[in-house]
């Protein structure tokens, strides 16, 4: 069998990762090399190919240690019947592309996933060497995510966490049923442990001991997980549903959503739910309105008749043109509550409405300023010299924010 060379086991496994959600280094412990000892630093926050919330475009060196699995995983790509170019990196491969990449300057860190080789432990065991290979041999201070196995043993993941910033387990689909269908060999239960158990680590390394000392850092990144969208029958308001529980049962930092596309080759008939893109895009929205708009699940989804979003308008735009009753609001005045309810209003433009109105009446040109995306708000709030009239009421304002009809083509 003719050897595959390091470039090409690359490009095979950096692509074969593009299923895999990526998250950001938000949260962690900060860690850096400007005392001139180890190599990379950990400051702020990042994610792969993407721009951080400070503004900085940061990235991530992401990819599968081996795209070869054991799993039959009737949604994946890699599952063991695809007929797909495998690869496979060495230990001590990972290791040098991630050092040889930092050095070049084109990444921060390395996020790694893999298929399952030979059984759970040896897959997991072989990234928990990478990680310390990183850390202790290069001395690598930079940002590391790895994907863990649920079905490896607790001392594998215990030792993933102690060196990655943040740990991943993936909960696979929104309900145990779509798992038993699609997914035989996992088992929910055994995901479920294993997230645990990682949340309880994570506790437990944020108490002092007896002697005041602190245990070792756990992921101090915390935790994520990954839903793969569109795969099974499951609609938005039990995939909101499975994500809600998630966050308050294992303190999450994010639930990625992943939509499904279906695989060319797949002997499986997968159910394909709506145009997945966009709808992983408005479960993201949805997900944000639920965590820090003060949104209830049951508000989100019951705008439509069948438990799904709406694919035309953002979620909170939607809640708004069905509950147009309570508006427009009037911004000197409305609570912090009912004011993250506008269209176009953020966090942050509210709190600096809050703020300025305790000085003076606040006008439209001062929404604006604030950064109130305005053609959005305008028909759901009053201010100072502004009202929307009959606007608020319009029969034809769902429209003006759907894109137009296009006439289709005959050929």
């Amino acid at each position: 069998m003719v050897q595959k060379t390091l470039n090409r086991k690359l490009a095979i496994l950096s692509d074969a990762a593009k299923y895999d959600a990526s998250c950001a280094s938000s949260g962690s412990s900060k860690r850096d090399s400007r005392d001139g000892k180890g190599l990379g630093s950990n400051d702020g926050a990042g994610i792969c190919h993407a721009y951080a919330p400070d503004g900085r475009c940061i990235s991530l060196l992401k990819i599968l240690m081996t795209n070869f699995c054991i799993y039959d995983c009737s949604y994946c790509i890699n599952r063991v019947s695809s007929n797909v170019e495998r690869a496979r990196f060495t230990v001590d491969e990972v290791v040098k592309l991630t050092i040889e990449f930092y050095r070049r300057n084109y990444i921060e860190g390395l996020f790694l996933s893999s298929g399952v080789i030979r059984s759970p432990d040896d897959t997991m065991a072989e990234m928990v060497l990478i990680a310390r290979k990183l850390r202790e041999e290069e001395n690598f201070r930079g940002y590391i995510h790895l994907k863990t196995i649920p079905d490896a043993a607790p001392e594998l993941i215990a030792q993933a966490g102690l060196l990655a910033d943040r740990l991943s387990i993936n909960v696979e689909l929104p309900t145990d049923a779509a798992v038993s269908q699609y997914a035989p060999e996992k088992k929910p239960e055994q995901i479920r442990r294993a997230m645990a158990d990682v949340r309880l680590r994570k506790d437990a390394a944020k108490e002092k001991s007896h002697t005041g000392r602190r245990p070792p850092r756990f992921a101090p990144a915390g935790q994520s997980t990954q839903m793969i969208i569109g795969a099974d029958g499951s609609n938005d308001a039990a995939v909101l549903g499975q994500s809600t529980r998630l966050y308050s049962s294992y303190k999450l930092k994010r639930v990625y959503y992943s939509a499904f596309s279906p695989i060319p080759d797949s002997s499986a008939k997968l159910p394909l739910i709506r145009p997945p893109l966009e709808r992983e895009h408005r479960l993201y929205q949805a997900d944000w309105l639920l965590r820090f708009y003060d949104f209830r699940l049951d508000e989100i989804t019951s705008v439509t008749k069948d438990g799904n979003l709406d694919l035309e308008v953002d979620p909170k735009l939607a809640w708004a043109l069905v509950h147009r009753s309570v508006f427009p609001l009037d911004v000197n005045r409305a609570s912090k509550e009912m004011l993250l309810r506008v269209p176009g209003f953020g966090v942050k433009t509210v709190n600096r409405i809050l703020t300025t109105r305790r000085h003076r009446a606040l006008r439209y040109e001062d929404i604006a300023r604030m950064g109130g995306s305005m053609k959005r708000a305008r028909a759901f709030i009053v201010a100072d010299g502004w009202s929307p009239g009959a606007l608020t009421d319009s029969a034809d304002l769902r429209a003006r924010f759907t894109p137009p009809p296009k006439q289709l083509t005959l050929f």
